[in-house]
């Protein structure tokens, strides 16, 4: 086996690897030897088929096998020998003919590509000064929690039999839709609550029903959205036949000891204790939120060291991909719709290179104070994201559990997290209070 380094440009790597032919046969025949004596084949006693026919039926897949593991074991010892320490998966190109190769016919000869680590001294942790905005749970903030908690609790009561309804009020109808004099497949209901403003059924049918009274009947006409989900009635013309059973006002109700029990709860202090708890750990969020950016920020002024090429441009491609889509999708802001691709493309690689330069800081910085996580807290994370998945937990479990880089990229973030819990916890961090409006402002960048 021949291992010759041909490039080192930068934190860029080129090795040429060459293994004979007759090495290879050598591994091949030692590799039929071992597994010789587990082989039942019909026609031959068990653990007595000869090497020779063994060879003939699975030469081929034996020596692809092999030429998979000595491919990686061998890429390996190249980074072991040269103490290097690779910032991904090394590339592999195969030079000439590789069923030959297979076959025992010519040398395996390939070029192993590999990005290294760059070398950097990070910060001392101690040395940096972060700032963390805080605010104060005030009365005022619980008060509008709790007509928020209100408003979902509506009832609605029935208005008078000769009161109209009005905008906000429930309409209990039963409805016939028609398209040119035929009834369609879904446009028929009975006692059907229809939330005036609510905005749930097609333009105009809730406008139509503000300033009906119990016992009214009414045609509605409307037109379905040209983007309606049921292709055979988008764009179309509609006249639903209505009769209107009852109109319900909605009741807001009071927020007292009585609404607290309605919800379960021992009493309205102990509702209002709950509603502060919740709020605080909003703001305990946020908090942390600015304060991580705040640190990230600082940890990208401190280092200024050559990024692996091959992480970068992987992090672009991702960002850029999530960018089409979100451009397909119509979430992107006017700016980014009008703006040049090349200059877009300018913006979202240097956004890349802060990512990976921040991903590389904080890994040496958690190596270095021996940050690590445990199998629970990915196990916790493993069952989270599942859960996110229902009906299919067992399959998501299983496919993270089979993809080695489906799972790092499920620890990362648990990684980076307590790497940057350690680095607040031993930087100098000054808190500023705040409102609650500036703690939520998003920031410009």
């Amino acid at each position: 086996m021949e291992v010759t380094q041909t490039k080192a440009e930068g934190l860029s790597r080129t090795f040429e690897v060459k293994v004979s032919a007759t090495e290879l046969q050598a591994k091949l025949a030692q590799r039929i030897e071992e597994i010789r004596p587990q082989m039942k084949l019909k026609g031959f006693r068990p653990g007595k088929v000869p090497a020779a026919h063994v060879r003939k039926m699975y030469g081929r897949d034996l020596m692809s096998e092999l030429i998979d593991k000595l491919v990686n074991e061998t890429n390996q010892k190249a980074l072991e020998d040269s103490a290097l320490r690779p910032a991904g998966q090394p590339a592999v190109k195969m030079d000439g003919d590789i069923e030959k190769v297979v076959k025992g016919e010519a040398d395996l000869a390939y070029q192993m590509n590999v990005d290294v680590m760059p070398e950097f001294t990070p910060v001392e942790a101690a040395s940096l000064t972060i700032t963390r905005p805080v605010a104060e749970v005030t009365d005022e903030q619980i008060d509008e929690s709790l007509k928020r908690i209100a408003g979902q609790n509506i009832k609605y009561e029935p208005r008078g039999a000769d009161e109209v309804s009005v905008d906000g009020d429930a309409v209990i109808v039963d409805f016939v839709g028609r398209i040119d004099g035929e009834a369609f497949e879904g446009g028929t209901a009975e006692q059907q609550s229809v939330v005036l403003g609510s905005n749930r059924f097609i333009p105009g049918f809730e406008e139509q029903l503000v300033g009906v009274k119990a016992g009214d009947e009414k045609e509605l006409n409307v037109s379905f959205p040209e983007n309606y989900q049921a292709a055979n009635l988008a764009g179309k013309a509609a006249v639903f036949e209505t009769k209107v059973h009852e109109v319900r006002a909605p009741q807001t109700p009071e927020i007292d000891e009585e609404f607290a029990k309605g919800l379960g709860l021992e009493s309205l202090e102990h509702l209002r204790g709950l509603v502060r708890d919740q709020i605080t750990a909003e703001h305990a969020n946020a908090s942390r939120a600015k304060a991580k950016r705040d640190l990230l920020d600082k940890l990208d002024a401190a280092h200024i060291f050559d990024l692996p090429p091959g992480m970068v441009e992987q992090e672009f491609n991702q960002i850029w991909q999530q960018l089409q889509t979100e451009m397909d999708a119509g979430r992107v802001t006017p700016e980014e719709k009008v703006k040049p691709e090349d200059e877009l493309k300018a913006e979202y690689r240097k956004i890349a290179e802060r990512r990976v330069r921040l991903g590389l800081v904080l890994a040496e910085m958690g190596r270095i104070s021996d940050v690590r996580i445990t199998e629970q807290e990915v196990n916790q994370a493993l069952i989270r994201e599942a859960r996110q998945y229902p009906g299919q937990e067992r399959e998501v479990v299983q496919f993270f559990q089979r993809n080695a880089n489906a799972m790092a990229q499920l620890r990362a973030p648990i990684y980076e997290d307590k790497v940057v819990d350690h680095i607040l916890a031993v930087a100098t961090v000054e808190e500023t209070t705040v409102s609650r409006d500036e703690l939520f402002k998003e920031d410009d960048a």
